[in-house]
């Protein structure tokens, strides 16, 4: 039985993930972590969702939630996933990441600890969304520089960062095939008079409002036909449902950093 804990453990994220586990005879609550001062603190599992007590509760303690699990599910903020995987390392843990917004410097010391444990860090954990990062590949790779991109994405107005990590992700995957770079050659809104659009550039859109859970659309835009690609989610269950199975998969692995690809068994490396 693999025991997992999970971090976030009162957001959205992670009560859905939380909902999964209790229904699985083969997996295990090992522990709620959630930040000092959450208003849920010491609250028991299932009376976070409505039933009988389970007698596992939120904590703030993350060395005494990380030395009790096999592998840490993760859905905070960047600064904190990073104390967590730092932690992980400490007591020999895997984790499964699922936070978005991480700058360059966090994404290096991300690659730092996977040198001494299995990391899943992926900014969508839908397996649908990741098979979309191959369909976009693939259309990249034949398309080339005979159409505009533009990138857009929708999601509730609750989100923290904007363009959301599957979007930027999108991006990348598409910059890799045309020799592009996001930092010079994306550009992020557009308002006045702004010309001409230049060729070789990946536009990005953002809609935050209502409980969108999250939608995108990425548009390879030529003359006289468009193709598009597009997701949507209509709840959070399958991101936790990929959460819960990456968490399965990365305890047998070595150290490293992986993505959902490697998880599906649908990445090309």
């Amino acid at each position: 039985m693999i025991a997992i804990a999970i971090a976030g453990a009162a957001g959205r994220m992670g009560r859905s993930i939380l909902q999964l586990l209790i229904a699985r005879e083969d997996l295990m609550v090992a522990g709620l972590l959630d930040r000092v001062g959450h208003p849920d603190q010491g609250i028991d599992a299932g009376v976070l969702l409505g039933r009988s007590p389970l007698k596992v509760s939120i904590s703030s303690d993350a060395d005494a939630v990380i030395s009790d699990c096999d592998v840490l599910i993760d859905f905070t903020i960047p600064a904190v996933s990073l104390y967590h995987a730092e932690r992980c390392k400490n007591f020999g843990k895997s984790i499964v990441i699922g936070t978005t917004g991480f700058d360059e410097e966090q994404k290096k010391r991300l690659e730092a600890l996977s040198q001494d444990i299995a990391i899943v860090h992926a900014p969508n954990m839908s397996p649908g969304v990741n098979l979309a990062f191959k369909l976009v590949e693939l259309a990249a790779r034949v398309l080339k520089d005979q159409v505009d991109v533009e990138i857009i994405e929708a999601h509730h107005r609750h989100k923290l960062d904007s363009p959301s990590g599957t979007a930027l992700r999108f991006g990348e995957v598409i910059a890799a095939q045309l020799g592009l770079n996001l930092s010079s050659d994306a550009i992020y809104g557009r308002q006045g008079q702004i010309g001409v659009r230049p060729d070789r550039q990946i536009g990005f859109s953002t809609i935050r409002g209502g409980d969108i859970v999250g939608e995108h659309s990425v548009m390879f835009i030529g003359e006289g036909e468009r193709l598009e690609i597009t997701h949507r989610a209509t709840s959070r269950e399958n991101f936790a449902a990929g959460a819960v199975r990456a968490a399965q998969w990365v305890v047998k692995q070595a150290p490293g950093l992986y993505d959902m690809a490697d998880v599906l068994g649908i990445n090309s490396r």
